[in-house]
């Protein structure tokens, strides 16, 4: 069995199914999906907490996904605290994941290699 190629992949969404729009901000997406590579799997994280925060939705967030031990995160853009919070974790970030449309096309996008990891943040922080 090849279980230990399927990876932990959260991807910020508008919606709390598969079928979601990408939400293009990481710390104050509305849910975070983690699903995992062959969309078998998947765990809603509802983060309206973050939404509305004054400050360090995107480390909060990023706390989170370490928690869950995520491989790789799929999203639009992502500020240097949170970069830098994922980066701690071990967790990859990948971008342009919001002009794939769906959490779902997002994934088979990363999975057919079609998405490129970030090297470091792409927006000013509190975007």
């Amino acid at each position: 069995m090849e279980t230990e190629n399927i990876m932990k992949i959260a991807v910020t969404s508008k919606g709390a199914d598969i079928q979601s729009a990408v939400d293009p901000r990481f710390g104050r997406a509305a849910y975070i999906l983690i699903v995992d590579s062959e969309l078998k799997n998947l765990e809603v994280i509802d983060n309206q907490k973050n939404v509305d925060a004054f400050k360090g939705a995107g480390i909060q967030a990023a706390a989170t996904l370490g928690e869950k031990q995520v491989d790789v995160l799929l999203t639009g853009y992502c500020g240097p605290n949170a970069f830098r919070t994922l980066q701690a974790a071990g967790i990859r970030v990948a971008n342009d994941a919001n002009a794939c449309g769906t959490v779902e096309a997002a994934v088979k996008a990363f999975n057919e290699g079609r998405l490129a990891f970030l090297k470091d943040a792409n927006v000013d922080g509190h975007w």
